[in-house]
């Protein structure tokens, strides 16, 4: 593991997060406290800074814009981020930002129109609360990845958080990457992701294979990304796996 000196991450979050997130190394849930010591929770945590913009304004001057002949939706939420981003060291800052888009993004009213009626709010709500974390994994632009969480191998981590089989899992993860959803959503969830300072990228096909995903910079070379990310990911996952939960305990 790498990891560099830091403090313990303490925030508060409008909503309690399910307590069986104290099953994995290095995160303690306490209703709506999260409190996450770096060392044991990340697999590598190189960086202690974020990019980020302000989800109220995200709210109140992008996500209505729409996009026109010369301007394309993403070109949009790269000018915002432009004008609008802000480089933090406050981790928590971050986690309160990611909690308030992936509310937004994996919202109640969108189940209606999924096309999978074995989603439920129970599977928004986890997705809300492992997309949240995921939010402390960083990529930067030469395409290393430089934060790493359990929460980046979404199927392992939503099974040893929340009891799910695996098929239940990787169904969760394709909802997380967008892949069933229309081309509104991903308008909206491309919008949503300038207040975490990019847009989310995936490592693996339609199909998830555990190579997660990241909000990566625009620009961030996607190679690298590709290539770094093949070299570690079988160990890690291998790692958040032993943490699982069997009946028999």
């Amino acid at each position: 593991m790498t990891t560099i000196d830091t403090a313990t991450i303490t925030v508060e979050l409008p909503d309690a997060f399910d307590p069986r997130w104290n099953r994995l190394p290095g995160i303690q849930v306490d209703g709506r406290r999260i409190t996450i010591d770096p060392a044991e929770y990340f697999f590598r945590f190189e960086s202690s800074t974020w990019l980020v913009a302000d989800w109220d304004l995200v709210k109140a001057q992008l996500l209505d814009v729409d996009e026109t002949t010369e301007s394309a939706v993403e070109q949009l939420a790269l000018d915002f981020i432009k004008n609008h981003g802000e480089s933090t060291s406050d981790a928590a800052r971050v986690l309160a930002t990611a909690y308030g888009v992936y509310s937004y993004l994996f919202r109640e009213e969108h189940l209606a129109g999924l096309g999978l009626p074995q989603i439920t709010t129970d599977h928004l709500r986890m997705l809300r609360e492992a997309a949240t974390l995921m939010a402390l994994n960083k990529v930067e632009l030469d395409g290393h990845i430089s934060n790493v969480g359990p929460c980046w191998f979404f199927p392992a981590a939503t099974s040893v958080v929340f009891d799910l089989d695996d098929a239940t899992g990787g169904m969760l993860d394709e909802v997380y990457h967008g892949g069933w959803f229309n081309e509104h959503r991903r308008i909206e969830s491309i919008k949503a992701h300038a207040a975490l300072g990019g847009r989310l990228v995936h490592g693996c096909q339609s199909v998830p294979d555990q190579s997660g995903g990241v909000v990566a910079p625009y620009g961030a070379s996607m190679a690298n990304f590709r290539d770094d990310l093949s070299e570690f990911k079988a160990g890690w996952i291998e790692q958040v796996y032993a943490h699982r939960v069997t009946a028999a305990e």
